[in-house]
């Protein structure tokens, strides 16, 4: 804040949905801003692809570029707020950014799980602050939950529903026993999906969330590759319905946890069973719930609108108020240290949980008999079976499975042989049971 320490001068890289919600809420609530913040918080200059494009806000024209570099090299930018979306321009304009020794504000996911622990880095270096609150949950403020209010436990585990398109569909083939494709059209037609939905549908938008609270958690930074993910274009009516009537739902469910008994951390994605006596089980439509549990303050719980225009600027201008915050009082980066660092993420094949299994299977003595004795060799105890009387004759019919806890491996190796056997159709479906408990 050269010259002017009530005034945080802002350049704004992109004025897509989010970055018009940061500029019209600015504005909107500049009066509030600077009576708690003690500053004036103004955008002075905004970087676009098409200054000549209609949009929903009145940006006067003199402050508008094409050059995000126009951002970093004006000494009268004190913060740049990233929200271009994207990996390699992303980084390379946040990290031009730091080097240039201004704070940094981002809603980028993917570049932070991708390159987050470069960043993290230079950002520690140039002692420039970077701020990503609206990376996670959109409005709910996790990060800063993480940082700040639960500094002084250990976390335990993080179970969240952290995608609201996802949750969306998923909602609505409980709630109204439509297929994932009408779903998913409906959500586009909301606005809930974007016209390329892939990200979130596939599981990696949650999936980047993950990786960052992962690192807030535990210090580790995870490369994509250690992590697993799984979507939700699979998931049937036919499994809906049967998670129903087992008292559970299916939820896209981010799991971040200390592994038993070893200094490894797990971070998963999954369509997963949850109880539906669960608080999780009852978030609905596109809105986010993040269940954290620390050693210190045991379960906590955040809800709230997950994205969106208002609910991510909402995030961008809170971290926008700290940076004014910081500048005035000359403070640099915050210092956070997440606890520790757990060295490598535990292996898929060794996670545990339990399992839905849905088979097809001939409609004959004995099946169920071969395939207990199947689990039974490889240690996996059956906790319940159903199979619904056929309405009419069919060669297969459905029998699904609830398994006790196992490790991913074991089941996968069992599965392997169920399907081998001669009454077994190949066609199945096998989701976690997740009991949401540390």
């Amino acid at each position: 804040m050269d010259g002017s320490p009530k005034q945080l001068r802002i350049g704004l890289a992109g004025l897509g949905n989010v970055g018009a919600g940061v500029f019209k809420n600015l504005l909107k609530n500049a009066e509030l801003l600077h009576e708690r913040t003690g500053a004036e918080l103004r955008v002075v200059r905004v970087a676009v692809r098409d200054p000549d494009r209609k949009r929903d806000v009145d940006v006067p024209a003199e402050i508008l570029t094409t050059s995000w570099r126009e951002l970093v090299d004006d000494p009268e930018v004190d913060v740049v707020v990233e929200l271009i979306g994207g990996v390699d321009d992303a980084f390379e304009l946040i990290s031009s950014a730091l080097r240039a020794g201004k704070a940094v504000v981002t809603g980028n996911k993917a570049v932070l799980a991708e390159r987050g622990k470069e960043l993290v880095q230079l950002s520690e270096e140039q002692n420039a602050p970077l701020y990503c609150e609206a990376a996670v949950a959109g409005g709910i403020p996790i990060i800063k939950a993480v940082k700040e209010a639960l500094v002084g436990n250990h976390i335990d585990s993080i179970y969240g529903i952290i995608n609201g398109t996802s949750n969306y569909i998923l909602t609505r083939m409980t709630a109204e026993g439509i297929a994932f494709e009408e779903a998913l059209a409906e959500a586009q037609e909301k606005g809930y999906a974007e016209a390329d939905p892939a990200l979130d549908v596939n599981g990696w938008d949650a999936g980047h969330k993950a990786i960052i609270l992962a690192w807030l958690s535990y210090g580790r930074w995870l490369h994509p590759d250690e992590v697993s993910v799984t979507g939700i274009e699979d998931v049937s009516l036919t499994d809906v319905a049967f998670a129903i009537s087992l008292g559970y739902e299916i939820k896209l469910l981010g799991v971040v946890r200390k592994a038993p008994g070893n200094e490894r951390i797990e971070v998963r994605v999954a369509p997963s069973l949850i109880p539906r006596d669960h608080i999780l089980s009852s978030v609905d439509g596109v809105f986010n719930a993040v269940a954290v549990r620390g050693d210190v303050v045991g379960e906590t719980l955040f809800y709230g609108s997950g994205a969106g225009q208002d609910a991510t600027s909402s995030a961008v201008i809170s971290d926008l108020a700290d940076a004014a915050e910081n500048l005035i009082n000359g403070v640099g980066c915050t210092g956070f240290v997440p606890h520790g660092d757990f060295g490598q993420a535990l292996p898929l094949a060794d996670t545990v949980s339990g399992y839905y299994l849905r088979l097809g299977v001939a409609d004959q003595p004995g099946v169920l008999a071969q395939i207990a004795n199947i689990t039974g060799r490889h240690g996996i105890g059956i906790l319940s079976v159903v199979q619904p009387e056929p309405e009419a004759p069919a060669a297969h019919i459905p029998l699904v499975l609830l398994l006790h806890d196992a490790s991913q491996g074991t089941v996968d190796a069992a599965l392997a042989e169920i399907l081998d056997l001669g009454a077994v159709q190949a066609d199945h479906a096998l989701l976690r049971v997740e009991s949401l408990k540390s």
